[in-house]
């Protein structure tokens, strides 16, 4: 299969397009997105890599000529290293991600990745005798460590990374200030938040939720782009923050903790038998 096949777009207006992987058939399936500048192109997130995202962009006329010969510098930015965000990244010759998580990237750690992808969620395999159980993130070396305030810049937009832990321990969100566009990853999304991974952590996804209110207080975002199921705004977003907050309370941690055991063992279970 090709990667044209492999993965469809969405044109959002303002430069930014919507990619996502058509036969992952998973709630897992994250969302990509190509922001497009006047010096730069950014991908946020990656997908599987089960087929190459450059080469998909490429052949879809998605990247568009620098002022010189070729066409201009492509960034690949990772929200987190989770396996359906990061599988992608080997496919970029620069990526980006937090530094926190970016010995995990390096060494190919599909225990941090959390990599578990079944059989039955590909409806259509990427290649004559692909198997679910072979799939790992490979080791990809970061070309840029981001940090809290780190600005990207694509010429006439800037990105500025927030960390935002809580998911995972490198977990950004990517804020685009002059058009109230938040760029979310798994910090947020239209769904049940997440917090029972290895290296998650209740208190503090609550202060990142709390950061997440205080930008809709703040009237600094007005649509969130996130890393999981559909676009949404900034009422949603306030309450998905402010439900997480009020319900993260002793039983949510109790219980949070005892399903991050459970999801600890069956990782390593998992992972040992495919390296085995």
């Amino acid at each position: 299969m090709s990667a044209l096949e492999w993965f469809a777009h969405k044109p959002l207006g303002g430069g930014i397009f919507w990619i996502q992987e058509r036969f992952y058939e998973s709630g897992n399936r994250a969302n990509i997105w190509l922001v497009r500048g006047s010096q730069r192109d950014v991908v946020i997130d990656a997908g599987l890599g089960l087929r190459s995202l450059p080469d998909y962009l490429r052949a879809a006329g998605l990247l568009a000529p620098a002022e010189g010969a070729g066409l201009r510098p492509l960034l690949a930015v990772a929200t987190h290293v989770h396996f359906d965000h990061s599988g992608g990244l080997q496919h970029f010759e620069e990526v980006a991600v937090h530094s926190a998580e970016a010995a995990a990237l390096l060494r190919g750690d599909n225990y941090e990745a959390v990599t578990w992808l079944w059989e039955r969620e590909v409806a259509r395999p990427p290649r004559p005798g692909w198997r679910a159980r072979h799939f790992r993130v490979p080791p990809v070396p970061p070309t840029r460590l981001l940090q809290e305030g780190d600005v990207i810049s694509l010429g006439d937009r800037q990105l500025t990374v927030m960390h935002m832990p809580g998911h995972s321990r490198g977990s950004i969100c990517l804020h685009d200030k002059d058009h109230k566009i938040l760029f979310s990853g798994d910090v947020v999304y239209d769904g049940s938040m997440i917090d029972w991974l290895p290296y998650s952590r209740v208190s503090d996804y609550v202060a990142s939720c709390r950061r997440l209110m205080e930008l809709v207080d703040r009237g600094l975002v007005e649509k969130v782009l996130p890393g999981h199921f559909n676009i949404f705004g900034a009422e949603k977003l306030y309450g998905l923050a402010s439900n997480y907050v009020s319900q993260a309370g002793v039983c949510h941690k109790v219980s949070t903790c005892a399903m991050r055991s459970i999801a600890s063992i069956a990782l390593r279970i998992t992972n040992s038998r495919v390296t085995s």
